[in-house]
């Protein structure tokens, strides 16, 4: 059962979700709905983590044209994966954003990790989407300033000590 949470911001409240989630579908339409949310509420932060990102909508035309609007001076935004394959085959849309915005991107790959160990979060300063269970594509969202503080640390985790820099904005070619 998810629960609406409603946080003041310029422009007036969004709705944002909490509570837990099931199903692929759910997953993926809490994943377009974040996106237009960070833009809407001018996060400073975004952190995303997964496997592969493969069932993620990041090559949608929505979610480019929520992230443009989001992508600005003084945003970050952290990529956390075993491989960037999947980003690459299926979200050509995002691969060329990312190589426009890639002074505020930052990608890490964990290669050597097993991908049922790599988070699956979308991570934000106001709100947090974690799949706890990737098969099932279950989880929760929340607004907690305790689950928020407690992914953080877990994604910081993984980015400084169980990654390394991946997925270049560009290739050279010899």
């Amino acid at each position: 059962m998810t629960d609406v949470v409603s946080i003041p911001q310029e422009g007036g409240p969004a709705e944002l979700p909490t509570g837990r989630f099931a199903g692929r579908e759910v997953f993926v339409e809490q994943l377009r709905a974040a996106f237009a949310m960070a833009a809407q509420a001018g996060w400073k932060e975004i952190i995303v983590s997964d496997a592969n990102f493969h069932d993620w909508p990041l090559g949608e035309r929505a979610v480019i044209d929520a992230l443009q609007a989001w992508a600005g001076s003084g945003r970050r935004f952290t990529m956390l994966a075993c491989t960037y394959d999947e980003v690459i085959r299926r979200h050509a849309r995002f691969v060329r954003w990312r190589a426009t915005w890639e002074h505020i991107i930052t990608c890490r790959r964990s290669a050597g990790a097993d991908p049922l160990e790599i988070p699956s979060v979308w991570w934000s300063p106001g709100w947090v989407l974690q799949r706890l269970d990737v098969v099932r594509c279950a989880g929760v969202m929340s607004t907690a300033p305790e689950r928020l503080v407690a992914v953080h640390e877990l994604l910081e985790e993984w980015v400084r000590n169980k990654s390394a820099p991946g997925f270049p904005s560009t290739t050279l070619g010899l």
